[in-house]
């Protein structure tokens, strides 16, 4: 198989998050919240070559357009991935990641103490830095497996 054939086929409509770092797939998932049980259509290309990153992992989600908050996420654990949007099995949208300066509420803060873990009505509120994020309430930071710490709902 050369290097130019599609080794998972195009979806009809969906978003497609190409030039995720290499082993990242897996997070990627868990941002989305997809665990296999709930019914997405998804492909998934672990390690693949690729000309700019060497290797590379592929997602497509069948039926479904990412949320701004996922997006961020996303931009945190892959900020060289791209999102496209499909409809009609063409791209209709591309959208580089842009980190952003905070995310809320989709992180849960590491530190037991922190007030997002009492149970008072607090949500989370995290500060992107250059190599991780840190908490707006307790200044925790968080720089390994940022994925994680992502809040369950």
């Amino acid at each position: 198989m050369s290097d130019h054939q599609l080794r998972v086929s195009k979806i009809p409509r969906g978003t497609v998050i190409d030039h995720i770092r290499a082993g990242q797939a897996l997070n990627v998932l868990a941002i989305l919240g997809i665990d296999g049980l709930g019914g997405e259509t998804v492909s998934i290309g672990m390690n693949v070559p690729s000309d700019r990153m060497g290797h590379k992992d592929i997602v497509k989600v069948e039926g479904r357009e990412l949320s701004q908050d996922e997006v961020d996420v996303l931009s945190l654990i892959a900020p060289e991935a791209t999102i496209n949007i499909i409809r009609e099995y063409e791209v209709v949208e591309k959208q580089y990641l842009e980190r952003p300066e905070r995310v809320v509420g989709v992180l849960s803060c590491p530190n037991h103490n922190c007030i997002t873990n009492a149970d008072e009505p607090v949500e989370t509120k995290f500060e992107v830095l250059d190599d991780g994020v840190r908490c707006e309430y307790c200044e925790t930071i968080v720089r390994e497996d940022i994925a994680a710490h992502i809040a369950v709902e």
